[in-house]
């Protein structure tokens, strides 16, 4: 066997198990359909205990890679190359609709928001008062940098983050980026206002129905558009989430052609995994991916505050725009907030939120069980 535990690695040892699996899934060592070695073997194999090769098989099994079935085994769910792109796979057992994040359970401490303003007055006083870089204040583009490299496995660089008050500004700068004689393709059904926008933007669209896993193969596969702009985790209103085949479906679209994948990324932070949704961005090898992302969703909906992260190659087409096309947020808002990713505070009401979600989660399997706690 193969696999190695790096003990010296500051990634815990099921993470490291579950990616050494996961890129030979998608690899082909274990095309669809094979069992993976069994959970006794790794963890005699690896010195591991088996709670902890459980959580990596689990994982892969929450993100679609694989699937358990009992007493056989877990086996190989995920579909490489073309052949994911003839038909769509079989549907897997029903899951519970997945929770919305409103209301109390998912509010921002107001407390903690409170003291990060005020730490910002003090700290930086009279210069507030000054206009914003034009891509956003460097404290908060080199936050989220941080934050994504952490958290979501996303490398970039402050130069390639821009700052902007809320989705609908973004989405109106990604028309200026990429030019308004490309089609742009939609999720059938999708958030209605990105619709709105692109049609005022004057663009063609397309819209291609959702199926169960994401797009459907077909629509995908006989699409015309340049453009594919999509919510990989939890599409809004249909509640879907692309499959671990989907997602290698759109990559592989995107490759054919000067084609650009739009990865609107909302509320992605809430999922009830018990790791980080993984990006389109982190895996995209021909720096095709653009990915946006805001924090109405996860700090308040008042704080009308999105970023987008362009790849490498379209740095310069970005700083051309930001010229002319001032940072539309206040910078105390971006100064709060780069203080939330800094302290931890973000990401502890994330982790909070998301415990409890799998909690009522598991409530609800138990109640449909008739399991008592």
């Amino acid at each position: 066997m193969k696999y190695v535990i790096n003990r010296a690695d500051r990634a815990p040892a099921y993470l490291q198990l579950y990616r050494q699996l996961r890129s030979d899934i998608a690899h082909e060592v274990y095309p669809a359909g094979s069992r993976l070695p069994s959970k006794r073997l790794l963890s005699e194999e690896l010195g591991l205990s088996l709670v902890t090769v459980e959580h990596a098989l689990a994982l892969l099994c929450d993100e679609g890679y694989a699937t358990a079935k009992e007493r056989s085994g877990v086996f190989v769910s995920f579909r490489a190359g073309d052949r994911f792109l003839s038909a769509d796979l079989p549907k897997a057992a029903a899951e519970p609709a997945p929770h919305s994040t409103a209301g109390s359970k998912a509010s921002f401490p107001f407390s903690v928001y409170a003291k990060a303003v005020r730490l910002s007055l003090a700290s930086e006083g009279e210069d507030l008062l000054q206009p914003s870089a034009p891509q956003g204040d460097p404290a908060l583009r080199s936050a989220i940098c941080d934050y994504l490299i952490r958290a979501r496995g996303l490398e970039a660089t402050p130069a390639q983050v821009v700052i902007g008050a809320g989705t609908e500004y973004l989405y109106h700068l990604l028309v200026l980026l990429l030019g308004r004689d490309r089609t742009f393709a939609l999720e059938d059904p999708c958030y209605e206002r990105i619709a709105q926008i692109y049609l005022a933007e004057g663009v063609p669209l397309e819209r291609l129905p959702l199926g169960h896993d994401g797009i459907r193969s077909s629509a995908l596969q006989q699409s015309t558009a340049d453009v594919l702009h999509i919510s990989p985790y939890r599409s809004f209103p249909s509640g879907v989430t692309a499959s671990a085949s989907k997602r290698a479906a759109y990559l592989q679209w995107a490759a054919k052609g000067d084609r650009w994948i739009v990865e609107d990324d909302f509320e992605s932070e809430f999922s009830m995994s018990k790791k980080y949704e993984e990006t389109l961005f982190a895996h995209s090898h021909r720096n095709c991916v653009i990915y946006l992302n805001t924090f109405s969703g996860t700090i308040s909906p008042a704080l009308r505050m999105g970023y987008m992260v362009v790849p490498q190659r379209l740095l310069g087409r970005l700083q051309e725009l930001t010229e002319v096309y001032s940072c539309t947020v206040p910078v105390l808002d971006q100064l709060v907030v780069a203080h939330l990713l800094q302290s931890g505070d973000f990401e502890r009401h994330i982790n909070r939120v998301r415990r409890q979600k799998r909690r009522e989660l598991e409530q609800i399997r138990n109640s449909e069980f008739g399991i008592r706690n």
